[in-house]
């Protein structure tokens, strides 16, 4: 669908990273790029997008919305602390190393976007 997709919710603009539709799935993909080690805090950012991409952009008869986390590192336990409890479909948090479908739910490995087709999309490499 785009990169760097304008959001608007309340009186601001918020960018998504990139946003995909899969088709197969019927559901929009938020996926959100880092540059930096993995923060609680971007847990928050990436809700506030399924959220919105929901109310905004998603049809009735589509499913609900997932995300995807892409940092530069993690800490294991931090993610693990950040994303407990969370209810929100997401797919994960991967470092740029770590194959993202290697930590996706089992019902959606497969049928997401790979890393180098990522890179391809941005016309090179995302660090």
């Amino acid at each position: 669908m785009g990169r760097q997709v304008l959001l608007e919710v309340g009186d601001r603009d918020f960018y998504v990273d990139l946003l995909f539709y899969h088709l197969k799935l019927r559901r929009f993909v938020v996926v959100e790029l880092k540059a930096v080690s993995f923060d609680p805090a971007f847990v928050g950012q990436l809700n506030l997008y399924l959220s919105a991409a929901d109310d905004l952009l998603r049809h009735p008869d589509d499913n609900k919305t997932i995300g995807l986390l892409l940092c530069k590192s993690k800490n294991e336990l931090v993610v693990e602390y950040s994303l407990r409890g969370f209810n929100s479909p997401m797919g994960g948090v991967a470092e740029w190393e770590t194959k993202v479908t290697e930590s996706l739910p089992e019902e959606l490995k497969g049928s997401l976007p790979t890393i180098e087709e990522f890179e391809a999309e941005l016309g090179g490499d995302v660090e």
